[in-house]
């Protein structure tokens, strides 16, 4: 049975020929026939179109009409965009869109493509070439697609179980850190525990452990950075070899210690010094007949305590010099009770025997007093009496240090990583911050990662007491190494560490450690709150070459105790003098002191613009007087005050180019012409001023004695009232020091 023959009827003028119509219809059964009806779109030609039963669109139609009753550009070229869309439309419905279409699509956007055509319409499958867009199907996509994936995260979620490391105190930010979770959360929870606690609170490691414990979390319990350290010091007995030993000079300032070690080095290190005063922890390393010993030098001045306790700590033998001719001094009995601390031997060198005024058995007298008996007086200190300049019995000295130190058999590990302690630090300039250590066990390499203090860093280079460059560095070798990341403090530790990563989390934790430790409350009272408030300070900015140094200047300028005025050190630091600290220096009206260390040239031209002054000092002594020429410059002078005269008013007359002038019987003493004065009524002081001229019986006088009558005028005063007291003083004025 013969498919009904389909009528569609669209707008436009036919141009084609009732003739070609019924050839359309000889070739095909399901040739659909087209009529065009009048529209107001006048121009555009009827055409026919083949379908089989997946409706191909004929190739017969031209692309370039002929029929056209007005030909014009614009309407060809609507009807070509028309008959290509068509075209597009059936080939995608077909699933033959080629890659030139897909190109062209892209180019054409967001273009509607899916509008009802007459291939479409004529289709079977109408219904479904009415669908939506290619954007809202993609919508539609995405949209299932999200909701797909919000059903699985539902089915398949689960609370991530995390290892949460604890330290002894922690804050409640770092805490919501490290478990990932909010730290809203976390205030809400202690909230409800009663605890009221904000972002920055910190919590103890207990109550910690029980919040991570409360979010399904596993704590653990952080090891502190010094148990880590005790554990690595630890020395393997097996590997213990024989090393050399560590001795420190000690002694009173100017008794010949850095001279005994200018001989044995055979170096010329007194003349470096400023006035000859050792002010750094020095060290050095002879080898004598195969023997090794590593030297100390520490310097004699009261102000460096520390850096004495710090030697004696490290050394295993303490060289005690005393000067033959001075006797034993402050800084010797110093040196005796920290070496006594330590549980250190002690060996005395008793110098400068060469001088005619020298008497070392006095020197072994008093040092009985302190419990250092000599040998020859049935003691078992070993005393030495020696000479630097004529060199006499050094050879004795170094054999004492021998004899003592094989008596101690010194022993450490070779094979273990590198441990030792920093003497000194410094920031060199063009190498960045230098450190001067003691290598006290193990064998350091350059290369090793190492930790110092709260610093960390890589061996970049070792350099030995000569100068030198050297790859390795043995226990008691006295070394100076570049590659820490900043200043380290004297007396820190060194511990060399396997990996980067241990050496950075190490001191990262030690950092850490620093930060946690509580500062303990000052309680203010009533009379400290008033001592407070009417004392002075001398806000002070130090810079020294050396971290002992500015340690040494720091601790003796704490000393300087006064009642109306005292210290404040705002910064101490090593390195030169830079613009910042002139800025702070101008903000907080400080003094300036560089030790040894020069300004740069941006802060001296900053100082100078700010005239701000910039004291530059090599002596430390030169340091402490400066600080208290500048206390005692903001201390309240002393004002003596010392009574001339006094006189009662008893009329006050007006004179003619004078005015007021009080008529006054002088009382006590004598008023003199230009001294200071004083009007006094009912008992209370109304003025003080200067005396302006006397008058004695109309003519001037330049002084009155006692029992007489005269005129007095005062500058600047005329309220004058009948027995007000006019008193005459001097007044001397005595600069206060410290």
């Amino acid at each position: 049975m013969e498919k009904k023959k389909l009528k569609l009827s669209i707008s436009g003028n036919s141009k084609k020929t009732f003739s070609s119509i019924e050839e359309a219809k000889s070739k095909s059964k399901n040739t659909v026939v087209i009529e065009k009806k009048n529209s107001k779109f006048a121009g555009k030609s009827q055409f026919s179109r083949q379908s089989n039963n997946n409706i191909k669109t004929s190739n017969n139609i031209s692309s370039k009409p002929n029929n056209f009753s007005r030909p014009s550009t614009q309407l060809s070229s609507d009807f070509e965009k028309r008959k290509l869309a068509e075209q597009r439309a059936t080939r995608r419905l077909k699933g033959e869109v080629s890659q030139k279409d897909n190109k062209s699509n892209r180019i054409t956007g967001k273009r509607r493509e899916l509008k009802l055509t007459i291939s479409r319409a004529l289709s079977e499958d109408h219904v479904e070439a009415k669908s939506r867009s290619l954007a809202s199907l993609k919508r539609a996509k995405q949209k299932e697609n999200r909701n797909l994936n919000q059903t699985d995260g539902k089915d398949n979620f689960q609370q991530v179980k995390r290892e949460v490391k604890l330290p002894e105190i922690i804050t409640i930010r770092e805490l919501a850190n490290r478990m990932a979770e909010q730290s809203s959360s976390i205030i809400k929870l202690l909230l409800g525990m009663g605890v009221t606690v904000t972002i920055n609170h910190t919590i103890d490691a207990d109550t910690a452990e029980y919040l991570v414990k409360e979010f399904g979390h596993n704590p653990i319990r952080e090891k502190k950075a010094e148990e880590i350290i005790k554990k690595i010091k630890e020395v393997k007995s097996e590997n213990l070899k024989n090393r050399p030993p560590i001795v420190t000079v000690m002694g009173h300032v100017d008794h010949g210690k850095t001279s005994v070690l200018d001989v044995l080095r055979e170096a010329n290190v007194v003349s470096g010094e400023f006035g000859g005063i050792t002010q750094h922890i020095g060290a050095y390393q002879i080898n004598h007949q195969n023997n090794k010993i590593t030297f100390i030098d520490t310097p004699g001045h009261a102000a460096f305590t520390e850096m004495r306790a710090r030697g004696s700590k490290l050394t295993d033998i303490v060289v005690l010099v005393v000067a033959a001719d001075d006797g034993v001094k402050p800084q010797t009995v110093e040196s005796i009770k920290h070496a006594k601390a330590a549980k250190v031997p002690i060996v005395v060198a008793i110098n400068k025997c060469d001088l005619p005024e020298a008497d070392p058995q006095k020197i072994k007298n008093q040092l009985l007093e302190y419990e250092l008996i000599a040998e020859d007086l049935s003691g078992d200190t070993l005393m030495v009496e020696i000479s630097t300049k004529t060199k006499n019995n050094l050879e004795k000295l170094v054999e004492s240090i021998l004899l003592q130190a094989e008596l101690l058999d010194l022993k450490t590990d070779f094979e273990t990583n590198a441990k030792g302690i920093v003497l000194e630090s410094k920031i060199d300039i063009g190498r960045g911050p230098v450190a001067n250590i003691i290598v006290t066990a193990g064998t350091l390499k350059k290369g090793d990662y190492f930790v110092s203090g709260l610093k960390w860093g890589k061996i970049r280079a070792i350099i030995n007491d000569h100068g030198k460059n050297i790859e390795i560095a043995e226990p008691a070798t006295p070394i100076e190494i570049i590659g820490i990341n900043g200043a380290a403090k004297s007396g820190d530790d060194f511990i060399v560490l396997s990996t980067e990563k241990e050496a950075k989390s190490l001191c990262e934790a030690r950092v850490q450690e620093s930060k946690d430790e509580k500062i303990p409350l000052n309680f203010v009272t009533q009379d400290s709150a008033f001592q407070n408030s009417i004392s002075e300070e001398l806000n002070i900015i130090i810079k020294s070459d050396v971290h002992g140094s500015s340690e040494a200047i720091r601790n003796a300028i704490d000393k300087i105790k006064h009642d109306e005025v005292k210290p404040k050190i705002l910064l101490s630091d090593i390195g030169m003098v830079t613009e910042t600290d002139v800025t702070l220096a101008k903000a907080s009206r400080a003094v300036i002191i560089a030790f040894n260390v020069k300004p740069s040239k941006e802060a001296k031209k900053r100082a100078e613009n700010e005239k701000i002054t910039i004291s530059s000092f090599n002596i430390i002594y030169e340091v402490l007087d400066f600080i208290k020429s500048k206390m005692a410059g903001l201390l309240t002078p002393d004002v003596e005050e010392k009574i001339i005269g006094s006189a009662e008013i008893l009329e006050i007359f007006k004179v003619s180019k004078v005015g007021k002038v009080a008529g006054s019987k002088v009382v006590e003493g004598e008023i003199t012409q230009n001294s200071s004065a004083r009007v006094i009524r009912d008992g209370t002081i109304i003025f003080n001023g200067k005396i302006g001229s006397i008058f004695r019986e109309k003519d001037q006088t330049k002084q009155v004695s006692a029992g007489l009558e005269c005129g007095i005028t005062l500058k600047d005063f005329a309220d004058y009232q009948k027995k007000d007291i006019i008193e005459v003083y001097n007044s001397t004025i005595t600069e206060r020091i410290i």
